[in-house]
């Protein structure tokens, strides 16, 4: 059965927090007035488990009797602080080799936000990547699981193989 949805509108807005665990968070919308229902299966339609705090979001939305919800993520941009200094492990290397190391195929091999960090395998090569919290809120993302498909961009840091970017599989292969 096809459910229509009527009274749908486009809102632009901030995420104002959004827990996996839970499988729900809010957005606050530019226009103000109540916050809007982020629920996990909308965000998975749009091919991510997770969003950072703060970031930009354009969203469908409709009027419920239990209020306002999504209903469809058309956008996402990652959370943008000017006061966040760039990761040490960055620092030594020219922006352009981050911005043009391409996004290979990966999987989570484990997370744990509460440590800030955690590892993946990029299919056809043995050796882990390194992914810090850090660059996970930078990318848009909050939290990943194990078995997670990732797109990541990965340079060879001060410490070994780490992930400059992660993008959600879903969104990388639509770009493609």
């Amino acid at each position: 059965m096809q459910r229509t949805l009527e009274n749908v509108r486009e809102v632009k807005g901030r995420v104002k927090w959004f827990d996996p665990v839970k499988g729900f968070g809010f957005v606050v919308s530019e226009e103000g007035g109540p916050d809007i229902l982020l629920h996990s299966n909308v965000l998975r339609n749009y091919g991510q488990n997770s969003v950072a705090d703060g970031a930009l979001i354009d969203i469908r939305v409709q009027e419920t009797p239990r209020g306002v919800q999504a209903v469809e993520v058309v956008t996402i941009e990652p959370p943008q602080d000017a006061v966040t200094p760039p990761l040490a492990d960055f620092e030594d290397i020219d922006p352009s080799r981050l911005a043009e190391a391409p996004l290979e195929p990966s999987r989570v091999k484990w997370f744990d936000k509460s440590k800030g960090f955690g590892f993946a395998n990029v299919f056809g090569k043995p050796e882990d990547v390194f992914l810090h919290v850090e660059v996970l809120r930078r990318s848009g993302l909050a939290d990943l699981q194990p078995g997670e498909a990732l797109a990541l961009r990965v340079i060879d840091g001060k410490r070994g193989r780490m992930a400059a970017e992660v993008c959600a599989w879903e969104l990388a292969t639509k770009g493609a």
